[in-house]
């Protein structure tokens, strides 16, 4: 499936986590590029992983606006902001968060169901996925049965089983190997080149060598 570019950007966002605490961000405003991969890099505390919440619509920012090709996404309903999110927003935990009672292949299919994608496409989309990260071997395992680092690449896959058009990960080789890192970020490097924003908050000098962008926190 061909991917559309999407225009993902922040006017002047500020965000606490409680009312009179202590806001982050300052009035941030910022282009992310599409078709390329940002790194969000920073002192630990000022953020990054609270920025990838905001962009992916999981936290409303106190002030400004999150906006997806021009439209002020953050200011919709809860419904139409859960519709976005379910179609156009890939999200990567910083920990692979996958659902132990479930095997590798239902976590990366899991999305699918939600924004109604058939079974059988997604399922083969899930497999073709876990088979170029390299644990196509491991579809039928369960979460408990596979190694760190094949977690995060089967989280990679669950990430872009719906082809979303924006893919925002949290520290996604902070706990990897060097090999495994370097596949993970092979494959969100190509998932940019397909068109996709990729937004990684990270403070690992090898993908901040890596990326095309970095937006220092």
């Amino acid at each position: 499936m061909s991917v559309v570019g999407t225009h993902l950007a922040v006017s002047d966002i500020g965000f606490s986590y409680r009312r009179g605490g202590e806001e982050l961000f300052g009035g941030l405003s910022h282009e992310f590029a599409t078709a390329s991969v940002t790194a969000v890099t920073g002192p630990s505390g000022r953020g990054k992983s609270t920025l990838l919440y905001v962009l992916g619509l999981m936290l409303t920012p106190r002030r400004g606006t999150v906006m997806i090709d021009g439209r002020p996404v953050s200011l919709m309903s809860d419904a139409s902001r859960s519709g976005i999110r379910a179609n156009g927003i890939g999200f990567v935990f910083q920990d692979a968060v996958l659902d132990p009672a479930r095997t590798v292949l239902d976590c990366v299919t899991e999305p699918g169901v939600y924004n109604g994608r058939g079974r059988g496409a997604t399922r083969h989309h899930a497999r073709q996925l876990l088979a170029d990260l390299d644990v196509g071997l491991r579809a039928d395992h369960r979460p408990g049965e596979i190694s760190g680092g094949q977690a995060q690449r089967v989280a990679i896959a669950r990430a872009l089983v719906n082809d979303p058009s924006i893919v925002l990960a949290d520290e996604p080789t902070g706990n990897l190997d060097h090999g495994n890192a370097t596949t993970v970020l092979a494959t969100l490097s190509a998932a940019a080149k397909a068109g996709r924003t990729v937004v990684i908050a990270t403070h690992d000098p090898f993908v901040l060598e890596s990326v095309d962008h970095v937006l220092a926190l």
